[in-house]
Formats: C-alpha cells, sequence, structure tokens
C-alpha cells in the first residue's frame, strides 16, 4: 500500500494507504483535480503533498474545499504542496478554500 491522495468534483482531498488512487474515491465520485503521493514531515510537523496520480493527473491544490483528515489519523496538520518534488525548496500551502 502506498501514501496517496486525491481531490474529488466537490474539491474534497481524501489521504489514503492504498494501492490505486482511484480506490480512494466512492462510487458516485470523479477526481477531476488530480492527486498524488503524500509523507508526513516530523521535523517540520506537517503532511507533504507531492508527485501526481498517473491515472488523474497532477494536483490542483488551489481547488481544495474541504480536508478529510480521517486517513492520516484523523488530526489537521499543517499541509504543503511541493510542486518541484524532490526538491523541498519551495512549499505551497494547502488549505480548505471557501
Amino acid at each position: 500500500m502506498y501514501q496517496k491522495f486525491i481531490i474529488n468534483q466537490d474539491g474534497v482531498l481524501r489521504f489514503g494507504h492504498v494501492y490505486m488512487h482511484r480506490d480512494l474515491l466512492d462510487f458516485d465520485e470523479t477526481c477531476p483535480y488530480g492527486g498524488g503521493f503524500w509523507k508526513a514531515d516530523d521535523s517540520r510537523g506537517a503532511i507533504l503533498l507531492y508527485g501526481r496520480s498517473f491515472d488523474f493527473g497532477a494536483p490542483d491544490v488551489d481547488q481544495v474545499r474541504r480536508i478529510e483528515w480521517a486517513g492520516i489519523g484523523g488530526t489537521p496538520r499543517p499541509l504543503f504542496y511541493l510542486p518541484h518534488w524532490p526538491d523541498e525548496d519551495l512549499l505551497i500551502p494547502v488549505y480548505a478554500k471557501s
């Protein structure tokens, strides 16, 4: 299993430990805003998002409207997207927009 995330059609960012990104989708959901991988960064106390889904493409973090924390233990933590991974010089904060 791999640490993956998706952003569904409603802007819900969902985390999980799955083989395929599509395993994070409910029956009636789509994933137009992409996905990728995540990892916990204990030195920063944050979750880092990086990479891209082979099925759904690169994540569009500007589309996040809600974050489901259950897939990573249920506790919200600072969340950052690394657009040039593995280069960690540029960290873009990710948050739910209304």
